[in-house]
């Protein structure tokens, strides 16, 4: 039987995840309702997709009976409003990255995961492409031996985007961008949590962070490095290395099509879209809804690939960040 999805946002994000999800047998993956804030918006986005339903409001769409999972595209101030209405329905969410403003609210969304017992995954995308599962069966061999060292970065010019600028909308640079160096390095170590973290960087005047640039010492003297900003575009790559070898990512790290390992290039492309897409390789966020298929079909509450403590660390080590780099949301004080 069909998993059956209901979109919450009708925004340029939830546009890709649905056309990501039409790229999967439709015996297997069904996109029933959609809701936005205003109907005219839902039904637009509906006529576009073909679904059956359109909600203008998320309420309407926590209360249909006949969907299995919703997925939450609303930007990442209104995610803990957001995911508790739904799991308070007793809905299964996956809820865009990131997962929330902070700790604290990431803390609650689990909470109430496990108090609703329903299934919950933050929608870290980049875990679930191919090219993530080689580089964790490589390292799990160990292919490159001890890993000593990761390195990454993702810059993109992104000074007119509003919901990177503006910090009432969860603005800066290591939410935006950052999470994707971020989590590469925490799925390299295991989910290890560092033993020192060290950020510098700049920010604007709208108090967010810019550019940022971050260096975490694990145990036994492993070390990763990130930059991220928000101001010119990165080479985008990310290389990790061992002891006996190394595994490099080209080029677009968090939405990766192209691994080297020791020298060898293996291409792994993503699904060809059926409408135009918003976000390069879009169509890569069909691996993680078969992974959340996958997930409900036995019955768990967690993925094991993007797990509930995979989210805290990820929450964790920002708010580490933001505390060295000054930036404070309004979220933080509540």
């Amino acid at each position: 039987m069909a998993t059956r999805w209901g979109i919450c946002s009708a925004g340029k994000i939830s546009h890709d995840f649905t056309v990501a999800l039409k790229s999967l047998p439709p015996g297997e993956h069904q996109v029933v309702a959609v809701a936005a804030r205003k109907l005219e918006t839902a039904q637009e986005f509906a006529k576009k997709h073909s679904i059956p339903r359109a909600y203008g409001g998320y309420e309407e769409l926590a209360k249909d009976p006949d969907i299995d999972v919703v997925y939450i595209g609303v930007i990442h101030p209104y995610h803990l409003s957001t995911c508790l209405l739904f799991m308070n329905a007793k809905k299964n969410v996956l809820c865009e990255k990131p997962l929330a403003m902070n700790t604290k609210e990431v803390k609650q969304i689990l909470a109430s995961a496990k108090k609703n017992d329903v299934f919950f995954m933050e929608a870290v995308w980049t875990r679930f492409f191919p090219v993530s599962v080689e580089i964790r069966r490589l390292l799990a061999q160990g292919e490159i031996g001890e890993v000593k060292m990761v390195r990454s970065e993702f810059g993109m010019p992104l000074h007119g985007v509003p919901r990177v600028m503006q910090k009432e909308l969860g603005g800066g640079t290591m939410l935006d961008l950052g999470v994707y160096c971020l989590q590469l390095t925490c799925m390299v170590y295991n989910g290890e949590k560092p033993e020192s973290i060290q950020a510098t960087g700049t920010c604007l005047d709208t108090g967010v962070d810019d550019i940022d640039i971050v260096t975490l010492k694990f145990s036994n003297n492993r070390m990763a490095v990130f930059i991220c900003r928000s101001d010119i575009e990165l080479p985008n790559d990310a290389v990790i290395v061992g002891t006996k070898g190394t595994i490099r990512i080209p080029g677009n790290m968090w939405c990766p099509t192209t691994l080297v390992v020791n020298g060898k290039e293996t291409k792994y492309p993503v699904p060809e879209p059926y409408l135009p897409l918003n976000f390069i390789n879009g169509t890569g966020m069909c691996y993680e809804a078969e992974e959340v298929r996958q997930c409900l079909l036995k019955g768990l509450k967690e993925s094991a690939v993007m797990s509930h403590a995979d989210s805290l660390l990820l929450a964790e080590v920002e708010d580490e960040v933001r505390r060295q780099m000054g930036v404070v949301y309004s979220q933080d004080s509540q």
